[in-house]
């Protein structure tokens, strides 16, 4: 069976803890996933075994802390404690075979003809079709290179319930509802995958669709992950539902899946154009990797604003990921460089 943890604080100490619903066990020894891992892969020990070994601490209520009636709350299921900088956060897209509808929509109106669409193809969904074509190579062998972006470092992760803010400077902010893989590198520079998180990519839609070049600035934002790090997660066919709550009401709600089964390319292969650069190999460095989306309330014409509640959930990744929506106050001040000459 998978494990889940999770990481808490009480604002003057943190913990993780082995979730046993509806409790927590606090783990002994350590006081951070990151910490867990890297003693385990200097152990060549397994993850899942050493948390469940290391499991004997204080018994919390997770409906406690859920709700916010603890002193404990959730953090976010990774980080480089003290050392946000350690921490890359990036992504593929047009991965999943119900992106690339959604993404030629956004950048192209309809056509009358089937011989106008193919000539008026969108690069998203050029990339979208090399994809199927070439992105679950033969065991071993590379495939063709997803689309790829960056995100920001680890300041950029929230918390369960933290807010996702849009930017005074941006158009938009959109929830992307994902699974998102957590590796951390070791020594000798090898990639280990320690776990599986659910996560809410969030972007800036309105600006990316002016230009398919805005893709890049789009994405640099806040991001969460959470509550739960699934250790030892399957990922084949995996059912989930994303949803949009304002004024406590359903706004928008969609079934969504993931996993390799609806997918256009394999996980080895994500892996792969991600790590084979040599800055992605750093050791001790920590990489949350969002693996894409299946579908966007933005593609169905909604608009998020302040006080909106997004609510990402994967059966087998636990809890719901639940963040508010808050908007800064716009602002077209430009930012001012100071020379040092």
């Amino acid at each position: 069976m998978p494990t889940h943890l999770v990481q808490i604080t009480d604002g003057s100490s943190r913990r993780i803890a082995l979730v046993e619903e509806p409790h927590l066990r606090c783990l002994t020894g350590v006081s951070s996933v990151y910490e867990l891992a890297q003693n385990c892969i200097d152990a060549s020990e397994s993850m899942s075994d050493k948390a469940h070994s290391l499991a004997t601490g204080e018994t919390l209520s997770y409906d406690d802390i859920y709700s916010g009636r603890s002193p404990w709350r959730l953090l976010p299921p990774i980080d480089v404690p003290g050392e946000p900088s350690r921490l890359l956060v990036a992504g593929t897209g047009l991965t999943h075979l119900g992106s690339a509808r959604q993404r030629q929509a956004m950048h192209l109106a309809d056509k009358k003809s089937e011989q106008e669409e193919e000539a008026a193809l969108t690069d998203s969904m050029r990339m979208f079709r090399w994809g199927v074509e070439g992105g679950r190579p033969a065991e071993g062998a590379v495939g063709i290179a997803p689309e790829w972006f960056y995100k920001g470092d680890g300041s950029v992760l929230r918390a369960p319930f933290e807010p996702l803010e849009i930017p005074s400077h941006a158009e938009d902010g959109g929830e992307e509802a994902e699974l998102a893989g957590v590796y951390l590198i070791a020594e000798d520079g090898t990639p280990f995958r320690i776990g599986i998180a659910q996560g809410n990519e969030f972007s800036d839609h309105k600006f990316e669709k002016r230009n398919y070049l805005n893709l890049a600035g789009s994405k640099l934002r806040a991001c969460s992950l959470g509550p739960e790090l699934v250790v030892g997660a399957s990922f084949g066919d995996i059912s989930g539902e994303v949803r949009i709550e304002r004024d406590r009401e359903t706004l928008w709600c969609k079934s969504i899946a993931s996993g390799e089964h609806n997918m256009c390319h394999s996980l080895a292969n994500l892996e792969h154009h991600h790590f084979k650069f040599a800055g992605h190999r750093q050791p001790g460095s920590v990489h949350v990797h969002f693996y894409g989306a299946d579908a966007l309330s933005f593609g169905e014409g909604i608009v998020l604003k302040e006080g909106d509640l997004a609510e990402v959930r994967f059966e087998g990744f636990g809890r719901a990921l639940k963040n508010p929506i808050r908007e800064e106050v716009k602002s077209s001040q430009a930012v001012r460089v100071r020379s040092l000459a």
